[in-house]
């Protein structure tokens, strides 16, 4: 069912330039940014600010880079930034804080939202805390989201608190410090300590559970750690189709099972290829890599077509979900998978085309609105910030249709 005038609102403004209301006045609306978070992985960015802190970056280098991240700012409004403790901080005390925070500043600059990418997970983790204790391993996890959430309060307050937590007590691929605590602590305990820390040090920040897993054990811990008090804020489902897309049923199936916690939802991690699926006798997606002349026309025009298509039932159909991020920007990212919106040279692929259209045309607002003998005027459209103009493009005042 079609509910998309549930993202959209009114309201009504009095509208005055240097002290004086504008009475029977002709002005432009014009929708500046949207309330729901079209989000896309911002490593870019990351990448970016380290070219331009380096006094030897090559200008090719970073003129190719403003392309490439100029793109990024034109379609999308939400941005994942990486946090991966092993690659954050390969050498215990010396974290990349640095390039986080200038990509996490340009980004929130330019008007757009940012969530911080994971605090917690046991892949990716730190190979330094091996040599610890469980005891220190939990006061170093604890210190180190302390040092996140406290650090980039107001710059990051959106946070992936814990990632995949529904496989974390029997993986066994290799050991890493924070299966090890999830042995200790249980899956309950574990997320009510870490989601417990992020509050502690930003009450009014958005914490998210992430997880791959789409099946009921998810939605059991999920149902378990409210119990528990978890003050779980938004549920992340990660939907990384790399073997087939999940089209309407099965994306109804997952919705409906989670939707019931009434609890805002983020698809976090959103792929589709525009290369062959890996095929379905792969049970961990790690195992596989793809060739870099993978992509090809007639498989980019399917993944334009599914994602889309998948943008439009989220949006258009399920208002209780806030936010979808595609995973990858740019093809060969994780993986080496074309699953990017952009080709390797940084050029458009038809996808990219698909979401400029549906985001910045078709789901965005722009009318001419006049005001009455009282200088009010009612202005309605897809909820987001606003700004009026004269006819002449002279801004009048900033609103928000909420």
């Amino acid at each position: 069912m079609n509910r998309i005038e549930e993202r959209k609102g009114r309201t009504l403004v009095t509208v005055t330039k240097d002290g004086a209301v504008l009475a029977d006045t002709q002005l432009k609306l014009k929708q500046t940014n949207h309330e729901f978070l079209f989000g896309c992985g911002a490593f870019d960015f990351v990448g970016k600010a380290k070219l331009e802190s380096d006094s030897n970056s090559n200008p090719a280098v970073l003129a190719k880079s403003q392309e490439v991240t100029d793109k990024w700012l034109k379609v999308f409004n939400y941005g994942t930034l990486p946090f991966y403790w092993g690659p954050f901080e390969p050498k215990e005390g010396e974290p990349e804080t640095k390039s986080r925070m200038d990509a996490a500043k340009y980004l929130k600059s330019k008007g757009k939202a940012i969530k911080g990418h994971p605090l917690c997970w046991h892949t990716a983790c730190a190979d330094w805390l091996l040599k610890y204790d469980n005891k220190t391993i939990l006061e170093k996890q604890l210190g180190r989201i302390q040092r996140e959430v406290e650090g980039f309060k107001g710059i990051i307050d959106k946070w992936d608190v814990i990632n995949e937590v529904v496989i974390m007590p029997v993986f066994d691929r290799y050991d890493n410090a924070i299966t090890r605590l999830c042995k200790e602590l249980g899956q309950v305990g574990i997320v009510k300590t870490m989601f417990d820390q992020c509050i502690k040090y930003n009450p009014e920040g958005t914490f998210l559970l992430n997880d791959f897993n789409m099946s009921d054990k998810y939605a059991e811990l999920i149902e378990r750690c409210l119990d528990a008090g978890v003050r779980i804020d938004t549920i992340g489902l990660q939907s990384h189709q790399h073997q087939g897309y999940w089209g309407r049923e099965k994306l109804e199936e997952v919705l409906t099972r989670f939707e019931k916690f009434g609890i805002p939802i983020h698809f976090t991690e959103n792929t589709l290829v525009s290369g062959p699926l890996i095929p379905e006798h792969i049970v961990d997606l790690n195992d596989w890599h793809y060739n870099d002349d993978d992509s090809k026309p007639e498989f980019e025009a399917r993944q334009a077509e599914q994602m889309t298509e998948m943008l439009r039932i989220l949006f258009e159909e399920h208002p209780l979900v806030q936010a979808m991020t595609i995973w990858d920007f740019m093809d060969g990212m994780w993986l080496n998978a074309p699953s990017g919106v952009l080709r390797r040279d940084g050029s458009e692929k038809p996808v990219y085309t698909e979401l400029d259209k549906l985001i910045n045309k078709e789901w965005h607002t722009e009318e001419t609105v006049k005001t009455d003998a009282s200088g009010k005027v009612e202005v309605c459209g897809f909820k987001g910030s606003y700004v009026l103009e004269t006819m002449k493009g002279d801004k009048v005042m900033d609103l928000v249709i909420s």
